[in-house]
């Protein structure tokens, strides 16, 4: 395994593990899914209850599926996709710096660059997709495909202002 190879190792499974314990608190914290509808709802998410599940079930499987490479592009598409939901939803109007009251978009940010690296690079060698021999979506699929589902997410689903 060359450095390229360990590089994207290092970089997936921290990427992944840090989803896959994102979603995890989702339904593990003390307040549960149940907790996490009653925020989705006060955010303006319709249907928070289905929100919340889907959002958790998103962030583990799309955070185990990058750990292992394993159908890598896709699971880079809903990282995309889950962080920017996360930032026009919740971290926008903060502003960029994490530090910032309520925390900005710039946590967000870096998880689109560090998924879109991995969609651009592949998963390299040490990856579940090279050992089946998995071709990945091309680059710029994969990157369109993570901000036009949030569009249509949003769209379908956030209404600001209203619970």
């Amino acid at each position: 395994m060359d450095k390229y190879d360990v590089a994207m190792l290092v970089l997936r499974v921290g990427l992944g593990l840090s989803m896959v314990a994102h979603g995890w608190n989702k339904v593990a914290s003390p307040a549960g899914l149940d907790g996490t509808a009653r925020w989705f709802g006060s955010i303006g998410m319709r249907w928070p209850a289905l929100q919340a599940r889907l959002a958790s079930t998103t962030e583990i499987a799309a955070g185990l599926l990058m750990t292992l490479g394993l159908l890598t592009s896709a699971a880079g598409a809903a990282f995309i996709a889950l962080m920017t939901v996360a930032i026009v939803t919740v971290h926008w109007r903060v502003g960029y710096f994490i530090f910032l009251p309520n925390g900005g978009w710039e946590y967000c940010a870096s998880i689109i660059v560090a998924a879109s690296t991995v969609c651009i690079a592949g998963p390299g060698t040490a990856s579940l997709d090279h050992a089946l021999g998995l071709a990945q979506m091309h680059p710029v699929v994969a990157i369109v495909v993570g901000l036009v589902l949030p569009v249509c997410h949003l769209t379908l689903s956030y209404r600001p202002g209203r619970s």
